[in-house]
């Protein structure tokens, strides 16, 4: 039996009915401390030949930093939800199934019915920080059987891995997706704050720092984000609170706790819930008090934002919040929001919230996704997160703390990392970020499983949109799996991003930021922007291999 067999780019995304690439790839050239990933792509080329299997099995001198997993399809029931957008720079439009989900392969090895299927597996290597300079073969090892009729037939597959003598650099982004303990705890069906859940949000912080997320967003209260007006999500207040007379006290020990896991995973930054309503900070937040024995919410949707008693609530809280802070040495690393997301409509609320707010928090800084320079112009936030779709306009005025973000849109033109796009929408990201000096990425959905303003709970794997709501894989990057999470090619994608702005950098060093950023808009033939970047796989890699030669020349 004959097969086509195809060693390919990270950057593929091959469904069921697609022809494999013929662009193989046999060698790639990597900085110490690099992940570098690829796939290997498995078809039959008979179709009627029953009870066939493969087994994979990887061989190289990088032990456990090579990591195999099995690619498997999601169900993309919503590409886009703009009725105006068209197929160009999307791979289809039409719901369906979209390669997705990465099924980690437990001691390298994995046995599967491939009976005329299309099979994909991601190899994904961590080059250790302290790799010997020097040329390494991977080689994959597939073995085909079927026990009537054939093999067993052994297909091998190698890639030459060549290690500089160059490390690549520490991170300098700070990037977050919005993490929600509610949805852990619902999806996997356990008690919140019970140990199985800490056990959990342990596994899913340290999966976000595996993306490259260094920020996590911390509940002191239930974050008011995706919430229907007058209802609540389920309560993972961290802060517990007691109100005696007109005096409120706080005890921080599962904050702590929170603060603990996030540290032991590498998290260097802390992003404080919103303060106040999303989309105008209308009102409070849903935060729970416990007054003469009895623990209800005393603040939400029911309390205007600037009523006096939230006021002097506040007052209280974030001062005790900043000094639990100071105590755990990281009021320098975090950022508090106030709204998200407020228009114009709301600046008088917004500026009333900002001006009480920002005394309160010493050393810390203020942020939040807006798309207006006003609200940054007036002094009412230190970091603005502006979308990609306005940012151009921010970048006029030489913004020292300018951060970006895209959620639910644009689907039209601009970078992005939904489901149906192609990965170079989602990966040229990285070189957007560097030359426009972005000091931070902010995105909404790092574990959103819920359908649109929280009213219930969806599948994940049976809608990526929330029940059609979003753009399929806007909500989130990680699927919920027995025991933990599976990885996404979206999240792995989004972290070569953040590896290509590293490299960057590392470059940089060498030869100095304006000859990279020339390096990068002369590849691209054009004044690279966020609307305007050439729509290829070919333009990343190349530019990606053409800054690596120049550290091999210059280094």
């Amino acid at each position: 039996m004959e097969f086509t067999i195809r060693q390919i780019s990270s950057l593929e995304k091959i469904r069921q009915t697609d022809p494999l690439p013929c662009d193989e790839i046999s060698k790639k050239t990597v900085l110490a401390g690099e992940r570098f990933s690829y796939q290997i792509c498995i078809r039959p080329k008979e179709i009627s030949v029953s009870n066939l299997t493969v087994s994979v099995s990887a061989e190289s001198d990088f032990g456990d930093a090579l990591q195999l997993y099995l690619v498997k399809d999601a169900y993309m029931d919503k590409p886009v939800t703009d009725p105006t957008v068209t197929a160009e720079d999307y791979i289809t439009l039409e719901p369906g199934f979209m390669p997705d989900i990465l099924i980690p392969l437990k001691e390298q090895k994995f046995s599967a019915s491939i009976n005329g299927m299309l099979r994909t597996f991601w190899i994904r290597l961590d080059v250790p920080a302290d790799a010997v300079p020097g040329t390494y073969p991977v080689t994959i090892k597939l073995v085909f059987r079927n026990d009537r009729q054939y093999g067993p037939e052994t297909y091998e597959k190698t890639m030459l891995i060549e290690v500089l003598p160059v490390s690549v650099p520490e991170q300098k982004l700070i990037y977050t997706r919005w993490f929600y303990a509610d949805c852990i705890a619902d999806q996997h069906n356990v008690p919140v704050f019970s140990e199985e859940h800490w056990a959990l949000m342990d596994k899913y912080i340290a999966a976000a720092a595996d993306l490259g997320i260094n920020m996590i967003l911390v509940p002191v209260h239930t974050p008011p984000l995706d919430t229907a007006i007058g209802t609540a999500r389920p309560c993972v207040q961290l802060v517990d609170i007691e109100k005696k007379g007109g005096k409120y006290f706080f005890s921080f020990e599962k904050f702590r706790r929170f603060i603990g896991i996030c540290q032991a995973n590498g998290i260097q930054y802390f992003e404080i819930a919103h303060m106040f309503s999303q989309w105008g900070a209308k009102c409070a937040p849903n935060i729970q008090v416990t007054q003469n024995g009895k623990t209800d919410y005393m603040f939400g949707w029911h309390v205007a934002a600037n009523s006096p008693e939230y006021v002097n609530f506040l007052k209280q809280y974030i001062a005790a919040i900043y000094q639990e802070l100071e105590h755990l040495g990281i009021s320098a690393n975090t950022y508090f929001h106030i709204s998200d997301e407020p228009s114009l409509d709301n600046m008088e609320t917004y500026k009333a919230a900002s001006d009480l707010f920002r005394p309160l928090i010493g050393n810390s800084k203020t942020f939040d996704a807006l798309s207006n320079y006003d609200f940054y112009e007036k002094g009412l936030v230190e970091c603005p997160v502006t979308s990609v779709e306005h940012i151009h306009e921010f970048l006029k005025h030489n913004i020292e703390n300018q951060w970006t973000y895209y959620c639910c849109g644009p689907q039209k033109v601009f970078t992005n990392g939904f489901m149906a796009m192609p990965s170079y929408r989602t990966r040229i990201l990285g070189y957007l970020l560097y030359k426009y000096d972005i000091k931070g990425f902010l995105h909404w959905g790092y574990n959103f499983y819920n359908s649109v303003v929280s009213y219930y709970p969806i599948n994940p794997y049976l809608t990526t949109s929330g029940d059609g709501a979003y753009p399929s894989g806007d909500p989130f990057i990680v699927y919920p799996a027995k025991d933990g999470i599976y990885h996404s090619i979206r999240g792995q994608v989004m972290y070569e991003a953040i590896q290509d702005m590293d490299i960057c950098f590392a470059l940089e060093k060498y030869i100095g930021r304006d000859a990279v950023v020339a390096m990068i808009d002369r590849a691209a033939g054009m004044d690279l922007r966020f609307d305007e970047y050439p729509r290829s796989k070919e333009f990343l890699e190349n530019l990606r291999a053409e800054m690596i030669e120049k550290i091999r020349e210059t280094c």
